[in-house]
């Protein structure tokens, strides 16, 4: 009898992972609790994959020899919950297209800067003419890639939520970026548990692989010695010390592998401001270690352009510039977003608050914000702790009516920041969605 499959949450990752399924043979059921975007539906009838949206037919999912969970439901539902004491195994589509590939993986993870050092660690590669995918939180379901457009390697962002259900997957190079608290209302508002999650990513590295992190992390520092990794460890740093791989030297970036010694001017690098260096160091050491040539290396680094909704300049405005960094869902995004501006600042913060401790970026907002504006449906707790800290507070229920008060407070030569420390559903669909009103607004102007 053919193993039965059965996947919970049909979005990108649900779809893929279904489609993987059906084509190594399993029976298969997709199962979603809200609607299924009509391009989904039409993706899995083309492969004549069963589906359910608005409900999960209880009976037939607790049936399943494995459930293929997506990463945004969390492990708290009903229907997990009750597979999990029926001893089903839950996994994420990561760990199940992982057992179907022997393509090399760079995977990245961290708080802050993934998506960035996900897309421009695939540039180099990609630029380099490797035959690379862009898969996990960015990109195509790797578990669809596998199934019907194979790469040798893939360049795989992967969230808390998606290392939460991977178990035997292997990252041939690991990069983690840095660890500060986030999504914890996921994590039982315990720390650790959010740590745990991280280092995972170095979960079944052997002798042979590569291990990428921050030196200068604290939490990152006290796990290292506990979890002993096995890989070839890179660390990278602003500055150099003992046993640091990548750093700032005499405004020279340095990158030291066992294939060579890379340099690099630090002003050609395309991305400016210290996470952005990081970003920058943790890719370039990445390409090293893969063995591209240092030119290639050199012209991705200085030509890339960004991520949209990570400090994305929208416009200048009356001699005022707007940047769009909406893709800053926590305190610790926002607190490098300040640590690069170099002017006077109007701050749009607000959404809906994940257990945030915004004395993270108390001392920053007091030297460089001119006026907060909270924008969103409850902004009890950003009144709380901002109150009397800064003399112009506005609140807005709108981008609308946030960006033309942002317009009315900006002075000549300030910035105006949409970095909003908080998850966007309030009022928005998602962060790109929130972005994406910032920017037609500000044009609107």
């Amino acid at each position: 009898m053919n193993k039965h499959i059965v996947i919970v949450g049909a979005g990108e990752s649900g779809t893929g992972a279904a489609i993987l399924a059906k084509a190594k043979g399993f029976e298969v059921l997709v199962s979603d609790a809200s609607s299924i975007k009509t391009n989904y539906k039409e993706m899995l009838d083309a492969r004549g994959i069963r589906w359910e949206e608005g409900g999960h037919t209880e009976s037939e999912i607790l049936s399943a020899d494995e459930i293929i969970k997506s990463p945004g439901i969390p492990d708290t539902i009903p229907i997990i919950e009750k597979a999990r004491r029926k001893q089903i195994p839950v996994l994420s589509e990561i760990e199940f297209a992982g057992r179907y590939t022997d393509s090399t993986m760079i995977c990245i993870t961290g708080s802050n800067g993934k998506t960035t050092t996900t897309m421009l660690t695939y540039h180099i590669l990609k630029e380099a003419g490797l035959d690379v995918g862009l898969a996990g939180n960015v990109g195509n379901s790797l578990a669809l890639q596998v199934a019907e457009s194979p790469h040798a390697w893939y360049v795989v962002e992967l969230s808390s939520f998606q290392l939460d259900n991977m178990y035997d997957f292997r990252a041939h190079i690991a990069i983690l970026l840095n660890i500060t608290p986030d999504h914890l209302d996921r994590y039982d508002h315990k720390m650790q548990n959010y740590i745990d999650s991280k280092f995972r990513i170095i979960r079944n590295q052997t002798k042979e692989d590569a291990f990428i992190f921050w030196n200068d992390d604290p939490i990152i520092a006290r796990e290292i010695i506990k979890h002993k990794p096995v890989a070839n460890c890179y660390p990278f740093a602003e500055t150099f010390k003992e046993g640091v791989r990548g750093y700032v030297d005499n405004k020279k970036i340095v990158i030291d592998t066992i294939n060579s010694l890379f340099t690099m001017e630090q002003d050609l690098l395309a991305l400016t401001g210290t996470h952005n260096l990081y970003n920058s160091l943790a890719s370039g050491i990445a390409a090293k270690v893969v063995d591209i040539h240092d030119e290639n290396i050199r012209a991705s680094l200085s030509d890339f352009t960004g991520v949209e909704h990570r400090l994305e300049k929208v416009a200048r405005v009356r001699g005022v510039d707007y940047i769009n960094d909406s893709k800053a869902t926590n305190v610790n995004s926002c607190w490098y977003a300040l640590k690069s501006m170099n002017t006077r600042v109007v701050l749009i913060l607000g959404g809906t608050d994940k257990g945030n401790n915004y004395a993270e970026i108390e001392e920053l907002v007091k030297q460089k914000v001119r006026a907060l504006i909270f924008l969103g449906i409850d902004n009890t707790r950003l009144h709380e702790f901002f109150d009397g800290k800064v003399a112009l507070i506005e609140e807005a229920c709108s981008m609308e009516e946030a960006v033309n008060k942002a317009y009315q407070l900006a002075v000549k030569g300030d910035s105006v920041l949409l970095s909003p420390c908080c998850a966007s559903f309030d009022l928005f669909k998602n962060y790109e969605d929130r972005g994406n009103q910032f920017k037609m607004y500000v044009r609107n102007l």
